[in-house]
């Protein structure tokens, strides 16, 4: 109503005047009558309504409709000064984007709403992102194309066939939200319908060129939503509508002739609901029945229209045998004709709620369970998964395309596998793709989440179109094949593997301490506090490094009580301090294995603590590094299991794992916590293909540049890791130490020096799928 008396849609401030007229406890009433009488057709509406309250139009659409338990809320003193003053006089609304309304939306909601239903709204930016190499790119060239033509007569006939086709196109939003994607997609069509409109109307009058059958062909119920908060339904229908007035007041300007907006002729069907527990092809069942039946139904165009044959609905609970109606889009007929019908879509789009595989709600789970049934290790899935799956079970077998947002998460670690196996069995693949990058909304509180787009339809049905990956910083590569990890390379899906690949040590975890931090969580000051009054202690006590120890080079003690006697702990009164509350923090656990562990307080929970000198790798590492930082420790140093270890690692090993090979098969498959890696043994360790018959002489290079990486490291004995491995502070030498070994296991593999990432990443894939037959 705030943007209808600003747009000229009602008469100006009409909607500011007539709840002035009313005391803020008295506004509750006076909007439910308001709404009421908008929902009303002039012949059907009280002839002895108030004046004020008549003088306004009939909106249809259903978008005063008051639903069955909804009710307009109490008013208060302070909201009535905000609608009237603040944002009726104080504001104009004619010029707001529509798209606005998903981050009004999103404020009404608290942090923890958010969090739980994975909402991230969506700016305009973010939205092409999605939509332009789906569909918007391919129409803009077919739209340049047909203006190339130079015959008039022949273009025009082209224009008009290109617009009919605009409006032929089916789009679904299946986490709608407020609808943003689906107002932008309408929005960019009409502007793209608009060119046509300007181009075949050129100099002549709109009435030479269309005589009095104008028609705009794009309009609101080609799009389909499915969203579950029934507000954020309402504000998209609200957000499309105001997009419908606002691009046929651009069309009015081209035609310089005035176009009726109300009452409202067409409607979006965004149907409210949990979308992954509904047929996405048969929307019109999950919406209310049809207004009225007929035995027979007599549908008409505008043009057609005979007054004497037309018949005014006044009742629409009565059942007519027979009705005149005019309608372009609305089905009309028996509830058992609207069961048969099935709904094809041209194209798939949105951004399904983001919620992890351990964050998801009960009944979130159960919808991942009710989409993939038993799959096995469908628990490890996130949430958008099964948007995903549903999609798939669309697209293969039609034509239409697709393109999702999701946290990046799907096309890393483990659930590559889980997820795409099945999808490229199916025949799907995979059109065009955003690398991760970071998504904003356009509300106050943003939320940055890292996000793929991932483009995709089925191979036998869709027309194949050159396929690209869009990089984070925007440019794109043309690609022969995008597999499950957005890489231009073969198929390849990289599962879990308990051991080794080829001939290597095992890569393990640290020794996890499951102890409240009470025994391995000791300050120097601490530490040495004990050590000055009871000297027997210092045997009691070992140096513990941890991901955060080792990368920022902090000293950090723990109690290592393994083979100490019971004599000697007992000895040391802040040590058996140590040990009760250990005990006491296990046995108060809600675990079992937890609870068991507190039998042996004095020990860490799980040991693997190597008897040698170990190569140690952290589990976490910012994505801000070229390089994992690794390193060698002494075995009487603890490693706890923030990080892994390597036990007897040869100077080979650590050669080959600190290159920009393994880094870049790292980044690859590796699972990310956020955008920093995530390493794993049994993703990424465990499936590294190593260099194949590598002769002595490669091998020995690769050991000579490895103990010259730790040759420059160790000129700065007074910097951490962190600060070594800085790219804006790394030292000249280690870089060099660094680039003499990636040269080194690039021969040793047979790879060129000129290779960049993606090529080494492709051929590594090769490697793996020859390895793991």
């Amino acid at each position: 109503c705030l943007y209808a008396e600003d747009a000229g849609i009602f008469a100006k401030e009409q909607f500011y005047h007539y709840l002035k007229s009313f005391r803020p406890e008295n506004m509750r009433v006076a909007l439910r009558e308001l709404f009421r009488a908008l929902d009303t057709p002039p012949e059907s509406r009280d002839r002895f309504m108030e004046g004020k309250l008549a003088e306004f139009p009939y909106v249809n659409g259903a978008l005063f409709r008051e639903k069955e338990g909804e009710t307009v809320p109490p008013i208060s003193e302070k909201t009535a000064e905000i609608l009237l003053t603040r944002a009726s006089l104080g504001f104009d609304w004619s010029e707001i984007s529509p798209t606005i309304f998903g981050a009004v939306f999103e404020s009404t909601l608290n942090p923890e709403t958010r969090r739980k239903g994975g909402m991230h709204y969506t700016s305009i930016e973010n939205i092409h992102k999605v939509i332009d190499p789906l569909f918007m790119d391919s129409l803009n060239d077919e739209f340049a194309a047909i203006c190339a033509t130079k015959n008039v007569a022949a273009r025009n006939g082209k224009l008009e066939a290109f617009q009919k086709k605009l409006g032929s196109l089916k789009f679904l939003d299946p986490a709608c939200g407020s609808g943003n994607f689906l107002t932008e997609t309408y929005a960019s069509l009409r502007k793209l319908e608009n060119k046509c409109v300007k181009l075949r109307l050129g100099r002549d009058s709109a009435l030479d060129v269309f005589g009095d059958q104008f028609k705009i062909h794009v309009n609101i119920d080609q799009f389909y939503g499915i969203e579950i908060n029934d507000f954020a339904v309402n504000v998209a229908k609200t957000a499309l509508w105001i997009a419908e007035n606002q691009m046929m007041e651009a069309t009015a300007e081209i035609l310089h002739r005035n176009l009726e907006f109300l009452p409202l002729k067409t409607n979006a069907t965004i149907v409210e609901g949990n979308a992954l527990r509904m047929d996405w092809e048969r929307l019109h069942e999950y919406e209310p029945e049809p207004t009225f039946f007929a035995d027979r139904v007599n549908v008409v165009s505008p043009g057609d229209i005979d007054p004497k044959r037309t018949m005014t609905v006044e009742d629409p609970t009565r059942h007519y045998e027979s009705v005149t109606v005019v309608t372009d889009s609305l089905h009309i007929g028996k509830p058992e004709e609207r069961k048969c019908e099935k709904r094809r879509y041209d194209y798939i789009m949105g951004n399904p709620p983001f919620v992890g595989a351990r964050l998801m709600s009960a009944d979130q789970k159960s919808d991942v369970e009710c989409v993939f049934g038993k799959m096995k290790n469908a628990g490890n899935l996130d949430y958008v998964s099964c948007w995903y799956r549903k999609t798939v079970d669309l697209v293969k077998r039609t034509q239409a395309k697709a393109a999702l947002v999701s946290t990046n998460s799907i096309t890393q670690g483990e659930q590559p596998a889980i997820l795409w196996k099945p999808f490229f069995k199916e025949g799907v693949r995979i059109d065009f793709a955003y690398r991760t990058f970071r998504w904003d909304s356009e509300s106050e509180n943003k939320a940055h989440v890292h996000c793929v787009i991932i483009g995709f339809s089925a191979s036998k049905n869709a027309p194949a179109s050159p396929k690209r990956i869009f990089l984070p910083d925007g440019t794109a590569i043309q690609a022969k094949n995008i597999n499950a990890y957005l890489m231009d390379a073969a198929d390849v899906l990289v599962e879990s593997r308990a051991k080794p690949l080829c001939d290597a040590p095992s890569l393990v975890f640290g020794s996890m301490p499951n102890d409240g931090g009470f025994l391995s969580d000791w300050s120097d000051e601490a530490r040495n506090d004990v050590v000055t009054h009871h000297p027997t202690a210092v045997a009691l006590f070992r140096r513990f490094i941890g991901a955060t120890e080792f990368i920022n080079n902090r000293v950090r003690w723990c109690l290592w009580l393994q083979d100490i006697s019971p004599a000697a702990i007992r000895a040391v009164t802040p040590v058996m301090e140590a040990v009760s509350k250990v005990q006491k923090m296990r046995a108060e656990s809600s675990r079992t294995s937890t609870r068991k562990l507190a039998q042996s307080p004095t020990l860490f929970g799980e040991i693997r603590q190597p008897d040698s000198d170990y190569l140690i790798v952290p589990r976490h590492s910012s994505e801000n590094r070229k390089y994992i930082p690794l390193g060698y420790y002494h075995a009487d140093v603890i490693c706890g299991d923030s990080c892994m270890v390597l036990p007897s690692a040869t100077l080979y090993h650590f050669g080959v794992l600190t290159s920009a090979i393994h880094m870049a098969w790292m980044r690859a498959v590796a699972g990310r916590l956020k955008s920093d890696y995530r390493y794993s043994s049994k993703l990424v360790y465990n499936n590294f293909p190593w260099p194949e018959k590598i002769g002595d002489e490669a091998k020995r290079r690769i050991e000579e540049t490895a103990q010259a990486i730790l040759d420059a490291r160790a000129k700065y004995p007074d910097s951490s890791l962190a600060d070594l491995y800085d790219e804006l502070t790394m030292p000249q030498e280690l870089r060099k130490a660094h680039r003499e070994n990636d040269r080194a296991v690039m021969d040793a593999y047979g790879f060129s020096s000129k290779m960049g990432e993606d090529e080494i990443v492709a051929e590594l894939f090769g490697l793996y799928a020859k390895l793991a037959k």
